[in-house]
């Protein structure tokens, strides 16, 4: 038991881990638990209910066989996570890779519940995933591979229960095949299931930059709270996929220097700047980072300890820890990706004076443009681009500036703030609601 946990009523120390995970090798669930045992003690009467926080509602697994274009046959294992739904329906994306696991996709729908109730979002927090390497895939495999999934998940996702969404490696084309294939299940189009689709199947307008741009939006209010310019201001961003290529290109449109950028095809550094747009263009094109002309490729470790003002760490978890957190010379972080840093890696960076903008704060945008999306279809009538941008920045400040007063109130980090405001509000909800039966 944590100094923490011995200070707390038995009612909030943290239980048991389930007996479907490894107590020793919790993995990403574990940093989402070390969260809300920070947060715990500033809930009040409400930490009677914080057990809610540490246990997912509904956990689906599925095994998800597909004929491959050689006609044998293959089994993938995926998964959806419900972790909690006492404001809303289920919202999170589905990703696919090599490496996921059930641990990971808990965390990443209790960040989702965390990121929904920070910005207030009438949505609880879902996630989903399969194992698979999606580039030993063709394009027809994967169309099954996604048809057969999304089957599999049917009878807990739908327009009022749970809506999924594009993460790492699935794309509007795979929302496509989502929406399409469960709307053949239910017998009618059903636009609402998923977010994050094709314009022309009812997407939004902004949705596939909104994760970047709230990035961007989060990031740039951070460095006014500290008299940190942005012209110029020189920023390095790790991972150049949807998330880092759009607050690259925003942040560079507004006049900061982009002097590094990491992904897993290489690491490059140019004090002078790097253009985001063609490195973006360099990419589709030779399908590598490797290469680009004027810009230094250094060593993957070198990264974390470039000079720079702003750090904007958008691939996957566990990536800024006690390893490195002490090398990095940035004034402001901006998570992209979803739990990038560590619990101790965040009381380093606490302690060196870095403003940590947290996942569930600065990668809220899209979830955000997803849920106009998700208002649009219902509605069935659709806003401009321009209109969709000016919501989605006023949602993320007030998030932002409500956070922050929060922060000044309590003495804590932004992280600490999101949590004791979302939490708040979902255990409130869920105090509201009672138990039933």
């Amino acid at each position: 038991m944590t100094k923490l946990e011995s200070s707390l009523p038995a009612t909030t120390r943290r239980h048991d881990v389930p007996s479907y995970l490894d107590p020793n090798h919790l993995g990403p669930w574990e940093i989402y638990l070390e969260q809300v045992e920070r947060v715990t003690p500033y809930l009040g009467k409400l930490a009677y209910w914080v057990e809610t926080l540490k246990r997912p509602k509904r956990i689906l697994v599925v095994d998800v066989p597909i004929h491959l274009d050689d006609g044998s046959v293959a089994h993938f294992e995926g998964y959806r996570v419900q972790h909690n739904t006492s404001r809303g329906p289920a919202k999170g994306g589905v990703r696919y890779h090599q490496d996921v696991t059930l641990s990971e996709v808990m965390a990443l729908s209790a960040w989702m519940t965390v990121k929904n109730a920070a910005v207030n979002l009438p949505y609880g927090g879902g996630k989903g995933g399969i194992r698979v390497d999606p580039r030993t895939l063709s394009m027809s495999e994967l169309e099954r591979l996604t048809r057969r999934y999304t089957s599999e998940i049917g009878l807990i996702i739908g327009p009022d229960k749970d809506i999924p969404a594009p993460d790492v490696n699935t794309n509007p084309q795979t929302m496509a095949w989502m929406m399409d294939t469960y709307s053949m299940n239910v017998g009618k189009t059903a636009t609402g299931v998923v977010t994050g689709k094709p314009i022309s199947l009812g997407g939004s307008l902004g949705r596939s930059d909104a994760t970047g741009r709230g990035v961007f939006v989060t990031g740039a209010q951070a460095m006014q709270k500290i008299d940190l310019p942005l012209e110029g201001a020189r920023v390095a961003v790790q991972g150049f996929g949807n998330v880092g290529n759009a607050a690259a290109r925003i942040f560079f449109d507004h006049g900061a220097k982009i002097v590094a950028i990491q992904d897993v095809t290489a690491t490059l550094y140019d004090e002078a700047g790097i253009d985001p747009y063609k490195a973006q263009e360099y990419l589709r094109a030779h399908g590598t980072l490797a290469g680009l002309e004027g810009a230094q490729e250094i060593s993957r470790n070198d990264f974390w300890s470039l000079p720079c003002d702003v750090l904007i760490p958008a691939a996957l978890e566990n990536q800024i820890t006690e390893a490195n957190a002490s090398k990095i010379t940035a004034k402001v972080i901006v998570e992209g990706a979803n739990g990038p840093t560590t619990p101790i890696a965040d009381d380093i960076l606490r302690e060196k004076g870095v403003l940590v903008v947290p996942d569930v704060l600065a990668n809220a945008g899209g979830v955000t443009v997803s849920y106009f999306e998700w208002v649009q279809d219902f509605s069935s009538f659709f806003w401009t681009e321009e209109e969709i941008n000016a919501r989605l920045e006023r949602v993320m400040k007030e998030a932002f500036n409500g956070l922050w007063d929060v922060t000044e109130r309590h003495k804590v980090t932004l992280r600490t703030a999101a949590y004791i405001v979302a939490c708040t509000r979902v255990l409130e909800a869920r105090a509201l609601r009672g138990l039933y039966p």
